[in-house]
């Protein structure tokens, strides 16, 4: 009976040092910490008090003349309403929002585990969500951007992006989608893709990739070869317009050309750790050359 009460007052507000370190205590602090923030999103309506109160006066002077006028406790029962919308909104969140994501902004990596921990290492301007709810039966989830799994054996395990979809039981590998660029590279283990409802079984150290729709030639990698997991990006006979998006990403400067052709192949990789570096490995192997303004980035053709 304590424990309701101290639950009713921690919901109005008014509950004491000691009752909130009691009510901390319990097994449901945590359940309760949830209606606490989604019923801060509920939207209240707005209520004209002064009219409402002229329309009660005009109703309980009609009523006293018919009969006897049975006074309510208004402020008791608004507690009482407003509890009963919280309690319903929250159910609803709690039962049925049940999805999970996590998010990098420009220059940011994540590192976090599934609940049947699995490890995923989220590249930058990236995002991954999943039903967690249903994650024991239902092994799958959406990326945008680029992730490596180190996925643990069990049932199925599914990454679906826009371009193409990525099964496995236990592996290790990266999964990449910006725009009009998907790649899949396998580091341990046998991965399966599907793209265009045809599969592709991918082992260890072969890569599947889509560039502007058409697949790539290129079947292999070195699985030794550094990547984004050490601060580094690698690129084989890449158009210089993926290449500049991905220095996007990870140094969160904007970009922009003059007189470059942004289809020209580049082969070569860039550090994460100095954003002058990262821009002479690429321009100086393609003859151009860039000036820094703020975050702001011009890479121009000095023979034109």
């Amino acid at each position: 009976m304590k424990e309701k009460n101290d639950i009713l007052k921690w919901l109005n507000r008014e509950t004491s040092d000691e009752e909130l370190l009691r009510l901390k205590e319990t097994n449901n602090f945590k359940t309760l910490e949830k209606i606490a923030h989604y019923s801060a999103q509920i939207e209240t309506p707005k209520v004209d008090i002064k009219e409402a109160l002229a329309a009660l006066k005009i109703k309980t002077q009609n009523s006293s003349k018919k009969g006897k006028f049975v006074q309510f406790n208004f402020k008791q029962l608004y507690k009482y309403a407003a509890a009963i919308v919280v309690l319903v909104a929250t159910s609803y969140f709690l039962l049925f929002n049940n999805t999970s994501s996590f998010k990098t902004k420009f220059a940011q990596t994540k590192t976090f585990n599934l609940p049947d921990n699995s490890e995923v290492i989220l590249n930058a301007n990236s995002e991954i969500s999943y039903a967690e709810k249903d994650w024991k039966t239902n092994r799958n989830l959406n990326l945008k951007g680029e992730a490596y799994f180190k996925v643990q054996k069990g049932k199925k395990f599914t990454v679906n992006t826009e371009i193409g979809q990525v099964t496995v039981l236990g592996t290790q590998f990266n999964v990449k989608k910006r725009a009009n660029y998907f790649e899949v590279k396998t580091f341990e283990g046998l991965v399966s893709v599907t793209y265009k409802n045809k599969e592709v079984k991918l082992p260890r150290g072969t890569i599947f990739k889509v560039v502007n729709g058409v697949i790539d030639a290129t079947n292999t990698f070195d699985v030794n070869e550094k990547s984004w997991l050490q601060k580094e990006s690698n690129f084989k006979s890449i158009a210089l317009r993926f290449v500049l998006a991905e220095i996007e990403n990870q140094f969160e400067y904007t970009i922009e050309t003059k007189d470059v052709d942004l289809d020209i192949l580049y082969s070569g990789g860039f550090t994460h750790t100095d954003i002058n570096i990262a821009l002479q490995s690429i321009t100086i192997p393609l003859q151009l050359s860039y000036k820094i303004d703020g975050k702001k980035i011009t890479i121009y053709n000095y023979g034109k």
